[in-house]
């Protein structure tokens, strides 16, 4: 699967990796697991060292939507992602701009340094 992630419950963390094509689908099912989990509030590290975004105008709308949905109802948590290729910062990008979460969001070349930010960020509210 393209598209890996973990729940760190005790640490209030969800550690994200991408490797390969990464399609609407793979983030829908992404971000219902963590809204299932009682974890969109937890910090999320996402490493997009090896994410080949496959997105169209349509998916961008279609993920901005569910967002909506989410973030109306959940506080979402900081985002940290690492990686450096043209396609991962274009991609966290458009993503930081169809969000409607007020969260803090930074992109990082190196994981050491994501996750010192992260751990700069307050405490989640919930759950």
């Amino acid at each position: 699967m393209p598209l890996r992630w973990e729940i760190l419950h005790a640490e209030k963390l969800v550690h994200v990796i991408a490797e390969g094509p990464v399609t609407l689908k793979h983030m829908e099912e992404h971000f219902d697991a963590i809204v299932t989990a009682n974890a969109l509030s937890y910090s999320k590290l996402f490493d997009a060292t090896r994410l080949e975004p496959v997105y169209d105008d349509h998916d961008v709308m279609m993920l901005g939507a569910r967002l909506s949905a989410y973030t109306s109802n959940f506080d979402s948590g900081p985002l940290a992602v690492v990686g450096e290729s043209e396609d991962a910062r274009t991609a966290f990008k458009r993503f930081v701009n169809i969000s409607p979460s007020k969260r803090p969001a930074k992109m990082f070349k190196r994981e050491a340094d994501a996750r010192a930010w992260l751990a700069t960020k307050p405490e989640p509210k919930f759950p």
